[in-house]
């Protein structure tokens, strides 16, 4: 069932739930108040008529007078007087014991059997007892509540039909935008991501709605892009390698009595295949990086003993280089620096920021920071190495991009990649800051 007629059918249920208390209640108090009227008119007539045939007074007769002239005749309005302890047969009804015992009470009773009324009470004059009954029918108060009770149940189908239309405009009404958005939506398909949906100003749902969808659309054509650079990137770089071992193989094979030349072949082709062999491993790398983490192992990570590894590591590849690990500003509470995560993916991202500003700082020194500040570690590597271009700032985090001014050194273009999407795995951030011939400082920000 549609969005629609699911609202317009709650909304004529609640409405029609709502109009039949309301009637409920009308009907309720309209009937009380009609048999509470008609009850007292009986109870007057009770009292005057005890009055006027019970007690002697001189003025009887003006209250006699006055009955007949001011007070109307009910319809089949009849009296009953009746001596205490005689029988009841005079009235025309057997009335329940529960009126008789009322009576003995001493409180005014009430009957009622469809539109006849009865009203009753015990009098005692000089002589005796007697209980004085008077009844009398209510046809007009019957015929009111009768013709209210039509007019309710007219009202109460007329205002459902009503709240069912109000309903069905007013939920089509309200989807309208979502209904626009949907139709906007499907539109959009992998050869136009670029399109976008119209954001309403203000800060409603349907507004939330469509920046929500906006900002997936970025995400999405973003990784799309990114996919298509990558897959063309990488194509490129394993391309490279593979031509030339299938070039030196035929040089090898060519050159069979010279054992200079099937050496140097040799000596290519196998560093062309280790050459392959990070380019594929790095791939894997960037692979396994964008996994959820559910399968994989964390754990509580001191990061301060975690550089100290790091640091160790990266001198076994650049022995010469030297590392400083700055832990001047550290917190005296441990949690502070411990946070849950993968170690062993964790380090592989620091380990490549470090081998990175190794590499390219000619022997000078690398200092890495460790901070920790409102819930968060910071972890700064600086260098004093040849810095990156403006221009390729933007690019560094790209896989296989390489800046400018790199060539004289070796590498894939795939480490910072990696670093970023462990990083972000994380929940962490990257940031860097560079100046060419200067050198450039990369920050790492982690959620404790």
């Amino acid at each position: 069932m549609e969005i629609a007629k699911k609202i317009t059918l709650l909304f004529a249920i609640l409405s029609a739930v709502i109009i039949s208390l309301l009637s409920g209640f009308v009907w309720y108090f309209a009937n009380d108040f009609a048999f509470e009227d008609f009850y007292k008119r009986l109870e007057a007539r009770v009292n005057i008529a005890a009055q006027i045939k019970l007690y002697e007074d001189d003025n009887n007769d003006v209250y006699a007078k006055m009955r007949n002239q001011y007070l109307e005749r009910l319809p089949s309005e009849k009296e009953f007087i009746i001596e205490s302890g005689t029988s009841q047969s005079k009235i025309d009804r057997e009335l329940p014991k529960s009126f008789y015992s009322r009576i003995n009470a001493g409180f005014m009773a009430r009957y009622r059997v469809d539109n006849h009324f009865y009203a009753g009470k015990f009098f005692k004059n000089s002589q005796r007892g007697y209980v004085v009954i008077v009844s009398a029918n209510d046809p007009f108060g019957f015929r009111e509540l009768k013709d209210l009770q039509k007019i309710l149940i007219i009202g109460f189908f007329l205002s459902v039909i009503l709240s069912f239309v109000v309903g069905w405009r007013f939920s089509n009404y309200m989807l309208m935008p979502l209904r626009n958005i949907i139709k906007s939506v499907k539109k959009i398909k992998a050869e136009n991501l670029h399109l976008r949906l119209d954001v309403k100003k203000g800060s409603d749902e349907m507004s939330q709605l469509a920046q929500t969808f906006n900002n997936m659309l970025n995400r999405l054509e973003t990784a799309f892009e990114t996919q298509n650079n990558f897959i063309s990137n990488a194509s490129h770089e394993l391309r490279t390698p593979l031509t030339i071992i299938s070039g030196e193989v035929e040089l090898a094979i060519k050159a069979k009595d010279d054992a200079e030349k099937q050496h140097k072949a040799l000596s290519k082709i196998k560093d062309e295949s280790d050459r392959l062999e990070h380019i594929l491993t790095s791939l894997l790398g960037l692979a396994q990086s964008g996994f959820n983490g559910k399968n994989q192992p964390w754990e509580e990570v001191r990061m301060d003993e975690l550089l100290w590894e790091i640091k160790d590591s990266v001198n076994q590849v650049h022995p010469n280089s030297r590392i400083d690990i700055d832990l001047d500003t550290l917190p005296d509470d441990e949690e502070q620096l411990t946070l849950k995560a993968n170690k062993n993916l964790i380090k592989l991202a620091i380990s490549n920021i470090v081998s990175n500003a190794c590499k390219y700082s000619n022997h000078n020194p690398v200092t890495i920071k460790l901070e920790s500040k409102a819930n968060t570690l910071s972890i700064a590597v600086t260098d004093l190495g040849i810095g990156i271009p403006q221009s390729d700032i933007q690019h560094i985090f790209e896989p296989f991009f390489r800046a400018s001014n790199t060539n004289d050194f070796k590498g894939y273009g795939v480490g910072l990649p990696l670093s970023l999407n462990i990083i972000r795995l994380h929940r962490g951030s990257i940031a860097i800051k560079s100046q060419e011939g200067i050198g450039t400082e990369i920050k790492i920000l982690l959620p404790i």
